[in-house]
C-alpha cells in the first residue's frame, strides 16, 4: 500500500498513516491521475486496520493550488465527459468516507478543489500565512465535487456564498473565525500541532470513535446527494457559455475578466 502511487506517498508511523500530496513542482494541482490515486488509497483504508488517523498534506510549498488547468484531456462524447466529471466527487466522497479519522495540514495556499479535499476531512489545521478559496466562479464555472455542502456546513450559508460567489482568498485567521478551520499555528509548529491532536484521536476505542464519525457525517449529510447530483452537469452547461472561455482566457494571460452573462 505504501509503495506503489506515482502522484502520492503514503507514509506510515504506528496507528497515523500521511497521504501526501506529491507534485511539488506543480503546487500539487490536481491531475486526473493525481485524484484517481486519492480516490484508491482513501478506498483502500477500509482494509488497513492499523491505520486509525489519516493526515492529509501537500509536498512542497503549498497544500493544493487545485484543479491542474493545464491538463490536456481527450475530446470525448457527452456520455463519458459526464463521467469524466465526477472524478472530482469520487475523490471527495472516498476521502468522506474513510472511517478512520482525518485531519489536513494546510500550508501556502489551498484553492478550489485544493480547499474541497480539507472540508472532507473531519479536522483542519493551517499556518498563520495559508490562505484558501474558490475561484472557480471567476472563471465562470460552478463550484463542482458535490462540495459546496461541505462548505456551507463548516461556515453557514451567508460566509459560503461570500466565499464561493466572489471567490477571493481567505487567509488563516479569518477563516479560524468563521469556523472552516480548527487550528492556526506558526510554520514552524505545523507538525508538533498535527502530531498532537492526530496522537490524541489514535489513542482513543477506534471501533467506537469511528461509529460515532458515521454516524455525525450521516446526520449531517442526509441531502447532499439529492441536492448537489447535477453539479458536473451544470458544469458542462457553464462550459458551453461566452463567460467561461473568458474566465480562462482572462487568467491565462493574468487580466481581469468582463464578464456578460453569455
Amino acid at each position: 500500500m505504501l509503495n506503489k502511487y506515482t502522484y502520492i506517498k503514503l507514509i506510515r508511523q504506528g496507528h497515523m498513516t500521511t497521504l501526501m500530496l506529491n507534485r511539488p513542482d506543480a503546487m500539487n494541482a490536481l491531475s486526473s491521475g493525481l485524484m484517481l490515486e486519492i480516490e484508491q488509497a482513501s478506498r483502500e483504508f477500509l482494509d488497513d486496520e492499523e491505520t486509525r488517523v489519516v493526515i492529509f498534506r501537500g509536498a512542497g510549498k503549498h497544500f493544493s493550488a487545485g484543479a491542474d488547468l493545464k491538463e490536456s484531456r481527450p475530446i470525448r462524447n457527452m456520455v463519458m465527459q459526464r463521467r469524466d466529471l465526477t472524478l472530482g466527487a469520487r475523490m471527495i466522497r472516498a476521502i468522506s468516507e474513510i472511517q478512520q479519522v482525518t485531519i489536513a495540514a494546510i500550508h501556502g495556499v489551498a484553492l478550489g478543489g485544493g480547499a474541497c479535499i480539507p472540508t472532507a476531512c473531519d479536522f483542519r489545521i493551517a499556518t498563520d500565512d495559508a490562505v484558501c478559496g474558490y475561484p472557480e466562479v471567476n472563471l465562470g464555472m460552478n463550484l463542482m465535487w458535490q462540495s459546496l455542502p461541505l462548505c456551507v456546513r463548516l461556515i453557514g450559508p451567508a460566509r459560503a456564498k461570500r466565499m464561493i460567489m466572489l471567490g477571493d482568498k481567505e487567509n488563516a485567521q479569518t477563516l479560524l473565525e468563521w469556523g472552516f478551520l480548527d487550528q492556526v499555528v506558526p510554520v514552524s509548529e505545523l507538525d508538533q500541532a498535527v502530531d498532537l491532536m492526530a496522537t490524541r484521536y489514535a489513542g482513543q476505542p477506534p471501533a467506537a470513535m469511528q461509529m460515532i464519525k458515521q454516524s455525525i457525517n450521516a446526520v449531517s449529510s442526509g441531502m447532499d446527494q439529492a441536492i448537489m447530483h447535477m453539479d458536473a452537469d451544470q458544469n458542462m452547461l457553464t462550459a458551453q457559455s461566452e463567460d467561461r472561455a473568458e474566465g480562462m482566457n482572462a487568467f491565462f494571460e493574468k487580466r481581469e475578466p468582463e464578464f456578460k452573462g453569455n
